[in-house]
């Protein structure tokens, strides 16, 4: 591999903090810097509002060339740096201009790849845009920077980002693909409804699975990238098992995942800390207990509300185990269990006690308040056990359904500002590709508890050495789930038991271990994937066509011009009076459904009007002054202007007489115009006609639905629901936002205004 290779590494979690993916990416990205540098290029999806992205600094003067390059390519991208370690460079993609080609897109890659497209929502729909999106910015961004001798790689992370590895097989063959899923959709799903994983693997028909669990199409997705990638990666032996089985590719190079440890702290910071943790573990403790607590033993439990899947229901019925073994110990057990779930507030009564360090009253078992705890799976399993929390017992468990992000009202720490002052951490996963938590509990010190099910336990099983006490790999399987709770019970036991000495020892064994895990040592594995991906790059060279490369645009390391290049620039028009209704009448979808108006607009011209897809607002602010002063002199299209003008005020003037009883009409879409992405189907459509007959009765209705950013759901919408009140997106500026606030002033919902009337 030479030294002007550059890498492109897409993620749906580049500038997005999802899930543990991005943990994955952005801790690997300062160890791969070591090779290559600033051609290590972060692409992700744009969909988060500018102002909140606070991991994404744009920096417009970076490629400017490019750049204008990309936009003439009709690519919407903001380029800058990611704001972790090294300050990468990441390209932020705007894909929802896609969606309009959505069904020439999927009918091509069912052609020439069999992508089963057609039972696809918009939750397939959207990463499968973003993939085939960011795709052509690597291949844009890569002809236009880089000479034909130099060798791309792009790494697409999980089934979302799949049609990207479609894109490069058909349309850039000389860029290797390296293709990775972190866990299999069949499986996560087939764990997750509860039907046994591993002892039927082979037995199951994954096409049939697909259909009844409705994920056909995000099952052939990520069937087809793993089958046309390059090079096929996962993430662990045990994750292996399932590709092989469920994707019919074995992976060629298992990628464990590693971390960077700089964010433990070292020395006497280290022992600040963690004094400083069980403060609050202690404080926290007597708030919602209700009692004094003397030095318990702490215990954590953290992750995913997955119940079954990450152990969370056989963790409880090994602490019940322990209850009974320690009735006569003098040292209590306190278990936190922090997943977040659908919580409310901070429990009153507990911030009470906080607040002015009082004990006495009722004990609990939560810190905040849980919406439906009555169907809560770990609320009923502490009933089901008889857990009660009363001072006699010695086996206490506390409930956190919050994020611990240092702003949540009760611990009001960052998670690892809280896991420093634990004991003993327990994961016993059913289903875990891999399994962050119990490295990062590793990585300070604290010993844990895991199973041979988690990808990491089962790498920890190969590398442990004789006498290391720091982990604990408990053996599991589809059946043994009694001997699984009574083996967690026996090891939580164990480190319970230890005195000073041992336990001190227990806890450097648990940091030597986590030094295995390092991203130094296990980043050998990416670049084994990196360099059998070329090797196919070699091999396919010889019948790649030459004129693919450099087929657009110029490569500004190779082609040095000194002649003027004119652009055409788009100026927001200035409309004479005589014209200014077409403004008008843009910002009213009255227009989608009055044919004058419509016809109007493309009478303009009708191959703007098809470019910019039929979107009058598009339209005038792509118009020329030369296109306007004809307009202007057009006598003809002014005398079709002014009638339709009028019939459009005549039916405006009617909403006078409208009924002051007002009807809300809620819909999950509303399909009024191919312009407006807030649909999908037959629903929307028959949503988008019945509110348009209900305009033209001139009834008093608003449609409520929610707001799509053309497709993306808004995410974080009580977050950025201030910046809404006054926010008019411009692929919006004729769709009016109706923002609704709850009782409490929290932003619950937007709504959109009837259109005409």
């Amino acid at each position: 591999m030479n030294q002007n290779n550059v890498l492109f590494e897409v993620s749906w979690e580049v500038c997005n903090k999802v899930g543990g993916i991005n943990t994955v990416i952005a801790t690997k990205a300062p160890v791969l810097a070591e090779k290559y540098g600033e051609n290590h290029i972060f692409i992700g999806p744009d969909i988060l509002l500018e102002e909140a992205n606070k991991d994404f600094t744009e920096d417009q003067s970076l490629f400017p060339e490019w750049q204008q390059q990309a936009a003439s390519q009709g690519l919407n991208i903001r380029i800058g740096r990611w704001n972790i370690e090294g300050k990468p460079l990441a390209i932020l993609v705007d894909f929802t201009s896609f969606f309009s080609q959505k069904n020439e897109i999927f009918e091509n890659y069912w052609n020439k790849f069999k992508l089963d497209s057609l039972n696809g929502q918009w939750d397939y729909i959207e990463p499968a845009m973003f993939g085939y999106a960011a795709a052509k910015v690597i291949d844009s961004f890569f002809q236009f920077n880089y000479r034909e001798s130099d060798t791309a790689i792009a790494h697409f992370h999980e089934w979302m980002t799949g049609t990207g590895v479609l894109y490069i097989k058909e349309k850039a063959p000389y860029i290797a693909t390296v293709f990775t899923t972190h866990a299999t959709i069949m499986g996560r799903v087939i764990a997750g409804n509860h039907l046994p994983l591993y002892s039927k693997l082979k037995e199951y028909k994954p096409h049939l699975i697909s259909k009844q669990f409705n994920i056909t199409s995000k099952y052939s997705l990520e069937r087809t990238a793993a089958e046309q990638a390059d090079v096929f990666t996962t993430v662990s032996n045990i994750t292996a098992n399932e590709c092989e089985a469920l994707l019919q590719r074995k992976p060629d190079e298992v990628t464990p995942n590693g971390f960077d440890d700089s964010f433990v702290p070292q020395g006497d910071e280290f022992d600040y800390k963690r004094s400083q943790a069980k403060k609050t573990l202690n404080d926290v403790s007597e708030a919602v207990l209700g009692y004094k607590v003397d030095n318990p033993f702490y215990i954590i439990n953290s992750g995913r509300y997955e119940f079954k899947n990450k152990g969370i229901d056989v963790f409880i019925d090994s602490l019940k185990n322990i209850e009974q073994q320690t009735k006569n110990s003098d040292k209590e057990i306190i278990a936190f269990i922090t997943v977040p779930a659908h919580h409310g507030e901070a429990n009153a009564e507990v911030l009470h006690r906080l607040k002015t360090n009082t004990t006495g009253g009722e004990a609990f078992f939560l810190t905040h308040h849980l919406f439906d705890m009555d169907y809560d799976p770990l609320i009923n399993k502490l009933k089901e056990q008889g857990f009660s929390n009363n001072k006699d017992s010695k086996v206490k468990i506390i409930f956190a359904p919050v994020y611990l992000n240092g702003n949540d009202g009760i611990f009001n720490k960052e998670y690892y500002d809280l896991l420093i002052g634990f004991d003993v951490s327990v994961f016993p996963s059913y289903y875990e590709p891999w399994g962050y938590t119990p490295m990062e509990s590793l990585a300070f010190s604290i010993p844990t508890i895991t199973t041979n099910l988690a990808g990491f336990g089962l790498w920890i099983n190969d590398n442990i050495k004789a006498g290391n006490n720091g982990a604990r790999v408990i053996n599991r399987n589809d059946d043994n789930i009694n001997e699984t709770v009574e083996q967690i019970a026996i090891a939580i036991n164990y480190y319970y038991s230890l005195d000073g000495k041992q336990y001190l020892k227990a806890r450097a064994d648990a940091y030597k271990l986590s030094r295995l895990t390092l991203w130094k040592n296990l980043v050998k594995h990416y670049h084994n994937a990196y360099e059998l991906a070329v090797k196919q790059i070699d091999n396919r060279q010889a019948n790649i066509d030459k004129q693919m490369f450099h087929q657009k645009g110029t490569n500004f390391n190779q082609i040095q011009s000194h002649t003027p290049s004119w652009k055409k620039a788009l100026v927001k028009p200035n409309l004479p009076k005589v014209l200014k209704p077409l403004m008008e009448l843009a910002n009213n979808l009255w227009w989608t459904w009055n044919y004058g108006a419509a016809e109007l607009y493309k009478s303009i011209d009708p191959e703007l009007w098809k470019a910019v897809e039929f979107n009058p607002i598009a339209l005038i602010e792509a118009m020329d002054s030369k296109q306007i002063s004809a307009l202007e002199s057009n006598t003809e299209f002014i005398g079709r202007l002014e009638k339709v003008h009028a019939n459009f005020k005549a039916y405006m003037a009617k909403k006078e007489e409208q009924s002051s009883d007002r009807i809300a009409y809620f819909s999950m879409e509303f399909g009024l115009h191919d312009t407006i992405k807030i649909f999908s189907g037959g629903l929307g459509i028959l949503a988008g006609d019945f509110i348009k007959e209900a305009s033209d009765n001139n009834v008093n209705m608003v449609a409520v639905g929610l707001l799509y950013r053309y497709g993306y759901f808004r995410q974080k919408i009580t977050q950025f629901g201030d910046q809404l009140a006054n926010f008019s997106p411009q692929k919006f500026t004729h769709l009016p936002l109706i923002p609704v606030r709850d009782k409490q002033g929290e932003w619950v919902s937007i709504g959109i205004s009837l259109p005409g009337r």
